[in-house]
């Protein structure tokens, strides 16, 4: 069986805010945690299209979480 996995890290002036704003949603196959000023998202999975799908909820979520921790600090990271 193959094994897919991936990281995603991203910059914020807040990671902490993002990373606990997206853990909620996380499935359990992807772990979200804050490193400094990064937010680190791995996803596992054995399916190409299901890895991918995850990805794409992800972003979607972290566009969300970016958002809203901007409203709180007054901050945008765009």
């Amino acid at each position: 069986m193959m094994q897919i996995e991936g990281t995603i890290m991203t910059l914020h002036t807040d990671a902490a805010s993002v990373a606990a704003a997206l853990s909620p949603d996380n499935l359990r196959s992807m772990e979200t945690k804050a490193d400094g000023n990064r937010v680190v998202t791995t996803i596992t999975g054995t399916q190409a299209r299901s890895v991918i799908a995850s990805v794409d909820d992800y972003l979607m979520n972290l566009a969300v979480a970016e958002d809203a921790c901007s409203l709180r600090t007054g901050k945008t990271n765009r």
